[in-house]
């Protein structure tokens, strides 16, 4: 996938900002802070309580107001005169006749007037307009959603992945984050991500992303619990997608494993890979850390054998790169193996590609653009 020019962005503020690259796109869907009903409930009483705050603005000042038709101010006739005041119906049966009664008219009345209208007229809009064009829109994203990746969770190691993807190339278009919490996904909207204020363990909620026709699925949801499960209902509803998920304990890595995980991380058990190989080796860790991140000068790249290749041994690929391992049916084979030297169509390679800050290489890298000498 070919990188796109996009804009430099710095989200959040202080020691915790960071330069975002992408423009903004608009969510996916954000969950309701409040209800709908809760939502209608506010603001037909917010517009009830100013009505019945003018009835008693009218009705201690009754005096300024004069009945053409029988010549007294009832209870009843304050009512009437209110809400035909302020709906601007004006029928002139009834009319403030003081000065003092006029005042309350123009400085009172007329803006609670307009305040009425505008709660009104917003509420049409919010639960009609906006709502009906809200799931058009979602509708037609939802049609273009193919291939994407689907991110389960955006703290800490689901941020990191977002913003390794974007630097490897991949388009924020193509990435959907899930997460309950509003603050984390106004992040990931900065980065042009698709985004959704949901709970990733419902199925309604993965239903609506098209995760069975997702590319891939990263799950990162703090707990492992809670990311075992997500993986379980992931897997139900989509049983050949890749599944990677982030566990902290290693007696979880198996049962994520039995859930239908492709791929299982350990953030606690690679950062002991990499302190236990700085112990043998100043450069051993820096290298392991480059090899993992797009910005080194190398990168881990895992595709499948072109039909080049077929034939040729893994220390022959087109793409000059030193291959480390293929996987042949499921198996892993080292570049030391005998079967390492015939590579044949459907094996799966891992190799090392030069990287000059992700610029020149890159995933889905395959050699095409690659000189063959």
């Amino acid at each position: 996938m070919s990188r796109q020019k996009q804009q430099v962005e710095r989200v959040g503020s202080g020691a915790s900002a960071r330069e975002v690259r992408g423009p903004s796109f608009q969510p996916l869907r954000r969950a309701l802070k409040v209800p709908v009903w809760g939502d209608l409930t506010i603001r037909l009483g917010l517009a009830l309580g100013l009505i019945f705050l003018v009835i008693m603005i009218h009705w201690w000042d009754r005096d300024g107001l004069v009945d053409n038709l029988d010549g007294e101010i009832s209870f009843s006739d304050v009512v009437y005169f209110t809400m035909i005041s302020i709906t601007t119906t004006g029928f002139g049966d009834i009319a403030p006749i003081t000065d003092r009664a006029r005042l309350v008219e123009a400085w009172i009345v007329t803006p609670v007037r307009f305040a009425v209208l505008f709660i009104f007229v917003g509420t049409a809009y919010n639960f009609l307009i906006q709502r009906s064009w809200e799931k058009f829109r979602m509708t037609r994203i939802q049609e273009k959603l193919s291939e994407h990746v689907v991110v389960l969770g955006y703290g800490v190691s689901g941020s990191e992945s977002v913003n390794e993807l974007i630097d490897r190339g991949t388009d924020p278009h193509c990435i959907v984050v899930i997460d309950p919490n509003e603050d984390r996904l106004s992040d990931a909207e900065a980065l042009g991500c698709n985004v959704m204020a949901a709970d990733a363990t419902r199925d309604e909620t993965l239903k609506a992303v098209k995760i069975d026709r997702a590319q891939s699925v990263l799950v990162s949801a703090g707990r492992d619990d809670t990311s075992i499960l997500i993986v379980l209902t992931v897997r139900a509803l989509a049983p050949s997608v890749p599944i990677s998920v982030v566990v902290r304990a290693a007696d979880n890595e198996s049962i994520a494993r039995q859930a239908g995980a492709n791929n299982v991380i350990n953030p606690v058990h690679f950062t002991g890979l990499l302190l236990a190989g700085s112990v043998r080796g100043a450069h051993i860790a820096d290298y392991l850390a480059d090899l993992a991140s797009v910005a080194g000068r190398v990168q881990l790249v895992e595709r499948p054998v072109t039909a080049e290749e077929c034939g040729c041994a893994i220390s022959d690929l087109r793409t000059g790169g030193r291959g480390l391992r293929i996987y042949r049916n499921g198996e892993a084979l080292g570049f030391w193996e005998d079967e390492c030297q015939n590579l044949q169509a459907g094996d799966i390679v891992v190799e090392i590609v030069p990287t000059l800050d992700g610029e020149e290489r890159g995933d889905g890298h395959n050699g095409k653009s690659m000189p063959t000498g």
